[in-house]
């Protein structure tokens, strides 16, 4: 089994511990298709959320996979790690995983979907998603800010 890429732990001195997982092919952003995903890179989207959750005071893990079993472990270990929020954008996974779904209701943490792109003004099968029934909101289309609003209120909901 392939372990899913990490970057540093942010080092915030707080107790409120939170994880952002980046779904499939968001290790592309910045040369995928830019005219709906933007140019901006992963590293520089991980960057801003590491600035915000500074100010914020949480400390933040970040998690990229392209594996469906990869993103459903991360979730199912992080009550047992101390994680008290999840900020996912599943990609692709948001309309087909029904494992990474149940994960997330399974672990019974305040969890906030995010998405770069407005899915609801593009192809007629990225208008479902499976994941965002056992999530607390989604935030969709504002690039960047969907990730920095999406922190703003899992921040809210850990408090």
């Amino acid at each position: 089994m392939k372990k899913a890429k990490k970057s540093a732990k942010n080092t915030a001195v707080n107790s409120k511990k939170i994880i952002v997982i980046h779904g499939p092919n968001l290790h592309l952003l910045g040369s995928r298709e830019t005219d709906v995903y933007g140019k901006l890179t992963i590293s520089e989207i991980n960057a801003e959320l590491k600035k915000r959750a500074r100010d914020l005071r949480v400390s933040l893990e970040i998690v990229q996979s392209n594996h469906e079993g990869n993103i459903v472990d991360v979730i199912g270990k992080a009550p047992k790690r101390g994680i008290q929020g999840i900020l996912i954008n599943p990609a692709a996974y948001t309309h087909t995983s029904v494992a990474i779904r149940d994960a997330i209701a399974a672990v019974r943490i305040p969890a906030v979907e995010v998405h770069l792109s407005n899915i609801y003004k593009r192809e007629p099968f990225r208008h479902v998603s499976m994941t965002a029934s056992v999530c607390a909101g989604q935030v969709s289309g504002f690039g960047l800010n969907s990730y920095l609003l999406g922190l703003e209120a899992l921040y809210h909901l850990v408090q």
